[in-house]
């Protein structure tokens, strides 16, 4: 692999956003998606996360392709649903794009934690991603699930290989952390400003 299994996230970051802008959607959900592959790397420890994190990429896109030019921006979809009263609906895109926050959120914590907690197996430092990111949002069945899957974990030295390629993998976990939170911290400001981060799962 050229780089690491963070280029094309890293590639991806740069369109983003326009200058003083707000977030586009397709470039927000392209980079969601170019993490998938890091998430396969985790094996079935990931397979919720990853459920999650693909159906709401899914659900957005297709609300964006139902009208492109009215939903360029991510927050759009959030206005119309709350101007039609049905953002607070579990299946609604304002739905979806907070819970793709909130596991993005956990990812960036957990690959922080690989970051900045080099002797941490890889289930510790999942289980700490989880405890200060999704858990206090899930029921205790989500959370029971989670935490059975997160011993699923992969070996911390041979996942790290894996996603490393030819690259400097420290680094580009780094700057990915260091660039994508800013767009997660965004999402959640402006889900706050219309009363909705607050939603916890059913």
């Amino acid at each position: 692999m050229e780089g690491t299994a963070f280029t094309p996230a890293l590639e991806g970051i740069q369109h983003v956003k326009l200058e003083e802008g707000e977030i586009l959607t397709t470039p927000f959900l392209e980079v969601c998606k170019q993490i998938l592959p890091v998430i396969d790397k985790f094996g079935a420890a990931m397979t919720l996360v990853k459920t999650d994190i693909g159906g709401n990429i899914s659900r957005l896109e297709s609300k964006y392709s139902s009208k492109p030019s009215e939903f360029n921006r991510l927050n759009d979809m959030v206005r119309t649903e709350v101007a039609a009263k049905t953002a607070k609906a579990s299946s609604s895109c304002t739905n979806g794009l907070l819970w793709l926050t909130r596991a993005m959120d956990f990812l960036v914590a957990l690959f922080r934690n690989l970051l900045e907690h080099k002797d941490w197996t890889m289930s510790q430092a999942c289980t700490d991603a989880y405890g200060k990111t999704l858990k206090k949002w899930h029921g205790w069945l989500a959370s029971s699930s989670f935490t059975v899957a997160m011993k699923l974990a992969p070996d911390r030295k041979k996942f790290m290989e894996v996603i490393g390629g030819s690259g400097d993998i420290y680094a580009d976990i780094e700057k990915f952390c260091i660039s994508f939170s800013p767009f997660l911290e965004e999402n959640h400001k402006f889900l706050a400003s219309v009363g909705l981060d607050g939603l916890k799962a059913s």
